[in-house]
């Protein structure tokens, strides 16, 4: 991504509703596992951090592109974060019993097929993959330019990819369905021009707590709805099998 967004990443995600949103989710998506854990694509540490504070037991490990972005990492979160690539992870074979790749598939600079081998790689026989990613190619937007989306992928799309890349046990899901309307016409009608911004930015207090109360309540229903902003995704590396 662009330095600038990274600023505003590491800004606002401990408190923007967005993040908080995302990271409840994905602490849900992790709430049996145990041991050590990869945040794949960390960012700013945002994940890290929130994870260190409500699972202090799990071995937390983040690996960032960007040398300036993991060194913020470091800092706010305290864990092991290493600066490589999603695309050739710098870990040996079978060495987290987790995986979290959260908004990171969608990226120009990555390999989707390249980076589920090599998150593949990493897990243990049995180990957990955690994957968001953004829903729908007929929205990107200038927010997906300005932090370098190149694939937004709907769920079947996921699924499929997962599938492809040996993992199994797969489910795939929408959520942040609620506020699709208003991000539809956000992304498509209100930032439509080239020199938009990105979503990332902060907002009125009683604004980010009414949306996040919005995804809180979708939180509690059950993961059917037919549509959403974001596609949460689970798979597992399959047992090694014996002769």
């Amino acid at each position: 991504m662009e330095p600038q967004e990274y600023a505003l990443m590491d800004a606002a995600e401990g408190r923007m509703w967005w993040y908080r949103a995302l990271h409840a989710r994905l602490a849900d998506a992790l709430s049996g596992v145990q041991g050590r854990v990869l945040d794949a694509g960390c960012g700013t540490g945002g994940l890290l951090a929130a994870l260190q504070r409500t699972r202090p037991a799990l071995a937390l490990t983040g690996v960032e592109w960007s040398a300036a972005a993991a060194a913020r990492a470091r800092r706010k979160s305290s864990a092991a974060v290493a600066c490589g690539s999603v695309n050739a992870l710098p870990f040996a074979d079978a060495s987290f019993d987790a995986a979290i790749a959260a908004d990171v598939l969608c990226h120009a600079a990555v390999d989707p097929s390249a980076a589920l081998a090599e998150l593949h790689r990493v897990l243990r026989p049995g180990g957990l993959l955690v994957i968001n990613m953004p829903a729908y190619a007929w929205l990107l937007s200038a927010h997906d330019r300005q932090v370098h989306n190149a694939r937004r992928w709907t769920a079947p799309a996921t699924r499929t990819a997962l599938r492809g890349a040996g993992f199994a046990a797969v489910r795939a899901h929408y959520w942040n369905g609620l506020l699709l309307p208003l991000m539809v016409v956000q992304r498509k009608l209100l930032a439509r021009g080239g020199d938009a911004a990105s979503d990332v930015a902060p907002f009125s207090p009683w604004l980010d707590a009414t949306l996040h109360a919005v995804t809180a309540v979708e939180r509690r229903l059950p993961a059917w709805l037919p549509a959403g902003g974001s596609v949460l995704a689970t798979a597992i590396r399959p047992p090694a099998h014996h002769d």
